[in-house]
């Protein structure tokens, strides 16, 4: 396998992939998208609300709040010992606030520092005159499979590494075929078409379509076992974390299967 970074920041990846096939990649997809464990919050108690948005709305929003995460230190409820609840799987946040104000994200006051909301300006609720709320908010770990609060990407995905073949001879009128490439991927240099951005190109075919006047001089496919993987987190895990936690998960299931037909031996 080979693995070529074309961007990488806190919140987005595009990477190339080289010598894989499509099971293995999409299988790291679907871990990624519904497998990684993230915080969110499950359990909302209201203590007071007079807000004119009713307590279910309310409970709803604050659970789609992105929340940071750091691997591994948190148990999934499941897998912890206590019985409804304890430090080690679930993190409080309080909130009371008295209007007239918008109440935003950074206002929720956590019991642990490193655990925050990602973004500080999601409103929340608009409080009037008088209005107040007060409630604790319990995160606790959870997958994408149970409920889309806790995807930690927001985008998740790949597509086949492009292939463009050009024959020359037959080609006529090499401006039409610029201009008509809705991504720019063609280009006109020494008086030759060429390809220069391959990775943008959406193999949408339109210079194939367009090539059928000279004699099919344009051929439009994709490298077999190549792909270009891209994807997006919601601030809770960089894509790193993600991408190595999915490959830790993956590892884990190999194993298990490999583990569970010596033991049939």
């Amino acid at each position: 396998m080979n693995i070529e970074i074309r961007k990488k920041d806190d919140e987005k990846a595009v990477f190339v992939v080289d010598g894989v096939d499509d099971t293995f990649i999409n299988t790291i997809r679907r871990i990624c998208l519904v497998e990684i464990p993230t915080l969110a919050i499950e359990d909302v108690n209201i203590y007071k609300n007079d807000a004119k948005m009713f307590d279910e709305v309310l409970a709803h929003r604050l659970g789609l709040i992105p929340i940071v995460t750091e691997a591994g230190a948190y148990n999934l409820p499941e897998e912890c010992d206590c019985e409804s609840g304890c430090s080690k799987c679930s993190v409080s946040f309080l909130l009371k606030e008295k209007g007239p104000k918008i109440v935003y994200s950074k206002d929720l006051k956590s019991d642990d520092p490193d655990v925050k909301p990602v973004y500080d300006t999601i409103p929340i609720v608009r409080l009037r005159e008088g209005e107040e709320v007060e409630l604790e908010a319990i995160a606790q770990l959870g997958l994408g499979k149970e409920h889309a609060k806790w995807q930690a990407t927001t985008t998740c995905g790949y597509k086949y590494y492009p292939k463009i073949t050009i024959d020359e001879s037959k080609l006529t009128d090499l401006e039409e075929y610029v201009e008509e490439c809705p991504r720019n991927v063609l280009a006109i240099e020494n008086d030759e078409l060429v390809v220069v951005d391959i990775e943008n190109c959406s193999t949408c075919r339109t210079c194939q379509r367009l090539s059928a006047k000279d004699d099919n001089a344009i051929q439009v496919g994709f490298e077999e076992n190549k792909y270009i993987f891209k994807i997006e987190t919601d601030g809770s895990l960089t894509p790193l974390e993600v991408l190595t936690i999915a490959c830790d998960i993956l590892s884990e299931k190999a194993d298990n299967i490999i583990n569970f037909m010596n033991e049939e031996e």
